[in-house]
């Protein structure tokens, strides 16, 4: 957190584009559990038709049966409009869920548009401090200090950071609160099936982040070696002449490949551990899906309690829940890195 807030300095200037990024993440992560939840209107007129039919409009009893007061005006709204035409039910639901997942990546892109700003103008105003900084320190401090440190930290960490930190800016809003949205969603068609998701996801949770404890060391020693290598460089472009007077090209030669060489091991280890969160969530999720098809067949075959089309949207809205879910842990190791950077 104290990386968090000494980079999060830069951004005051441009905290007008964080605002408008959280006021459209809030109708992304919305839309994206009504997108989904306008698939159950859809499947009813396709395979049960007789249940949309509402003929008288309904009356707002409380938040308690706000789920049922929507479901019935839409399906009064598409009986009024429709009639008994079953085919013109049909478009009018097939609009209706196609304007919904429109508005939905419609608030993404703006949501999106917005950060760029926001992202570019700290990267820029990260530079210039770096800049201002590098021309303050006195001589000795670059006579004990390799320049090839001081172009990496200009270069390839300043981008390390607008990988990690900058890119969670994207993630602090917009991925809690479509969970916490698809959440409300799913309680509302089912509490004992949401419960389940509720215990197996802190539970993957914490595999995947057994993954990533390692990750920061790992990065750490890739960037030092990132300076190492770059100040190799830079002593064989300001030396040259001297270098080839002396014959010392072997020498420097040999210098730089223990080096890219220690780079390729270290790069090789960290790129590797990173590619292991991706089928480890992978294989955890599908777990959680496994579990819910099994225990949510039993509620519509065996028990009875639970529909069909209202289990489809559920599992719809579980699988929307494991895309922002993957893209926190997979935040978490960014941030890691960002730590070492």
């Amino acid at each position: 957190m104290n990386y968090f807030k000494k980079i999060m300095r830069f951004a005051i200037p441009y905290k007008r584009y964080a605002f408008l990024n959280i006021f459209f993440n809030i109708l992304y992560a919305l839309f994206s559990g009504l997108a989904f939840m306008s698939l159950i209107p859809m499947m009813q007129v396709l395979f049960d038709p007789e249940d949309i039919k509402v003929t008288e409009k309904p009356v707002y009893t409380g938040i308690t049966n706000i789920k049922d007061y929507a479901e019935n005006s839409l399906n009064y709204f598409i009986t009024n409009v429709a009639g008994t035409d079953k085919m013109q039910a049909l478009i009018i639901v097939i609009c209706l869920v196609l304007g919904l997942f429109i508005l939905k990546n419609l608030f993404s892109y703006f949501a999106m548009y917005f950060i760029t700003f926001l992202r570019n103008g700290v990267l820029k105003d990260i530079r210039n401090t770096l800049y201002d900084k590098i021309t303050e320190l006195p001589i000795s401090f670059y006579s004990e200090k390799r320049k090839g440190d001081t172009i990496a930290r200009m270069t390839s960490d300043v981008l390390e950071i607008q990988h990690s930190f900058l890119s969670i800016l994207e993630l602090i809003v917009r991925e809690p609160l479509t969970i916490i949205f698809t959440l409300i969603f799913m309680l509302a068609l089912s509490v004992k099936l949401t419960i389940f998701v509720l215990i197996f996801i802190p539970v993957s949770g914490f595999l995947i982040s057994l993954v990533g404890k390692s990750l920061k060391k790992k990065s750490d020693r890739v960037q030092k070696e990132q300076g190492v290598l770059l100040s190799v460089l830079e002593e064989t472009l300001g030396g040259l002449k001297v270098i080839k007077g002396f014959n010392s090209e072997a020498y420097f030669t040999e210098k730089f490949e223990e080096s890219t060489n220690r780079h390729f091991k270290f790069l090789n280890s960290l790129v590797n551990r990173n590619n292991l969160a991706k089928p480890v969530s992978e294989v955890l999720g599908i777990g959680i899906i496994s579990v819910l098809l099994y225990y949510g067949g039993r509620l519509v075959l065996v028990e009875g309690s639970f529909d069909g089309p209202e289990f489809i949207t559920f599992m719809a809205l579980a699988y929307n829940i494991l895309t922002p879910a993957k893209a926190i842990s997979k935040a978490s190791y960014n941030v890691k890195q960002g730590n070492a950077a």
